[in-house]
C-alpha cells in the first residue's frame, strides 16, 4: 500500500527524468528539421496571429467603408445643394431675360409712336365688385383721366374707369359695361365691340349689318373715334358669325387679341394724336392666338417692326348704362 503513496513532487521529479533524454534527442536535431517540440506552439500562435490579423482587416475595412459613406453623403449633400441654387440663378435669370425683351418691346413701342403714354405696372384684379377690373400702380398724380386708353404692345386691353392719387382701376373690354367702337380689318365693317358678362372672356360685335361681310379669322380694329384710342389698333378676332332670320343685325363672337389675365406692363394713352396704324397690322394676324401683348417685340407686333397700341372705349360705363 506504501508503493502507490507518492506525492506530487516525486512525480514531477519523475517526469522531467523521463523527458531529459527526448529533449536532449531532438535538440540534437538538424537546424533545418522541424522541432516536433515545437509544433503544437507554432501551431496554435499561427492561428491566434491569423484570426486577429482577419478581425482586424475586418475592423478596418468596416470603418473605412463608415467614413466613406459619411463622405459620400456630405458630398451628396453638397451637390444637392450646389444644384438647387444653380437652379434657382437659372431660372432667376431666364425670367431676367422673358423681362427684357418684354420692357425692350415696351421701349421700342413708345419711341416709335407719336401718342403721348405713360406705362404702369398690374398690381391687383377684380377689386371692383360687379367689374371686371385689373389695378395699376399710376393715377391722378401721374395724370390719369377716367376714360382714357389702357393698351398692351399686343391689343386693346380696356380703359380706366376709376382712378385715384396713386393706383387706378381698369374696366377690362370683356366686362359688360364695356364698349369699344370697332372695324373689321378686311372689309371695313363698323361695329360696336362689347363685353358679354362678368365672368366671360369673350366679347360680340353688335349693329353689324347683315348684309355685310363678316367671316371668322377676321380681325377687329379700332375706329379712332373721339381721338380718344389710335385708329386701326387690334382689338379681337371673330369667332363666330351667325345670321339671324328676324333681325337685321349679323350676332358676331369675338375672342380678345389680349389675354387680360396675363399682362404685367400696360400704357396708358394720355393723347391719342390722331395715330393711325392703318395697314400696320396685316390680316393674318386675326388667325393668331390671343396673347398678353406684354411680350411682343417691335418686330413681332407689325410687319414695319411698329409695336401695337390700345384704343380706349368709346364710352364710359356710366353712359352704357343710362
Amino acid at each position: 500500500m506504501n508503493f502507490f503513496n507518492f506525492d506530487l513532487k516525486k512525480l514531477v521529479m519523475i517526469g522531467i527524468v523521463l523527458a531529459l533524454p527526448l529533449i536532449s534527442i531532438n535538440m540534437q536535431q538538424r537546424p533545418q528539421e522541424s522541432n516536433w517540440l515545437v509544433k503544437p506552439f507554432s501551431l496554435l500562435g499561427s492561428v491566434v496571429s491569423e484570426t486577429f490579423y482577419g478581425f482586424s482587416s475586418g475592423v478596418k475595412g468596416t470603418t473605412a467603408m463608415y467614413l466613406d459613406l459619411i463622405n459620400i453623403k456630405k458630398h451628396s449633400e453638397h451637390l444637392t445643394s450646389t444644384n438647387n441654387e444653380l437652379q434657382a440663378r437659372l431660372e432667376k435669370m431666364n425670367e431676367l431675360l422673358i423681362e427684357n425683351d418684354r420692357l425692350r418691346g415696351l421701349l421700342a413701342f413708345k419711341e416709335q409712336t407719336k401718342m403721348s403714354l405713360t406705362s404702369a405696372q398690374v398690381i391687383g384684379r377684380d377689386l371692383v365688385i360687379d367689374h371686371n377690373t385689373i389695378t395699376i400702380n399710376k393715377g391722378t398724380q401721374d395724370g390719369l383721366k377716367a376714360g382714357q386708353a389702357v393698351i398692351t404692345t399686343g391689343g386693346v386691353l380696356g380703359y380706366v374707369f376709376k382712378p385715384e392719387t396713386f393706383t387706378a382701376h381698369v374696366m377690362l373690354i370683356t366686362d359688360r359695361y364695356a364698349v369699344v367702337d370697332g372695324i373689321v380689318q378686311r372689309t371695313r365693317a363698323h361695329g360696336i365691340v362689347e363685353g358679354k358678362s362678368q365672368y366671360s372672356s369673350t366679347l360680340q360685335l353688335k349693329y353689324v349689318e347683315r348684309t355685310e361681310d363678316v367671316q371668322e379669322g377676321d380681325l377687329v380694329v379700332t375706329g379712332g373715334l373721339d381721338n380718344i384710342f389710335p385708329k386701326g389698333f387690334p382689338v379681337a378676332v371673330v369667332e363666330s358669325v351667325e345670321k339671324k332670320t328676324f333681325s337685321v343685325s349679323l350676332k358676331v363672337d369675338l375672342r380678345p387679341v389680349v389675354d387680360p389675365y396675363k399682362v404685367e406692363e400696360v400704357f396708358i394713352v394720355l393723347q391719342s394724336n390722331k395715330e393711325d396704324f392703318g395697314d400696320k397690322y396685316a390680316p393674318a394676324a386675326a388667325t393668331t392666338a390671343p396673347t398678353d401683348g406684354t411680350a411682343a417685340s417691335a418686330t413681332e407686333a407689325t410687319p414695319t417692326a411698329t409695336p401695337t397700341a390700345t384704343p380706349a372705349a368709346t364710352a364710359k360705363p356710366q353712359e352704357k348704362r343710362q
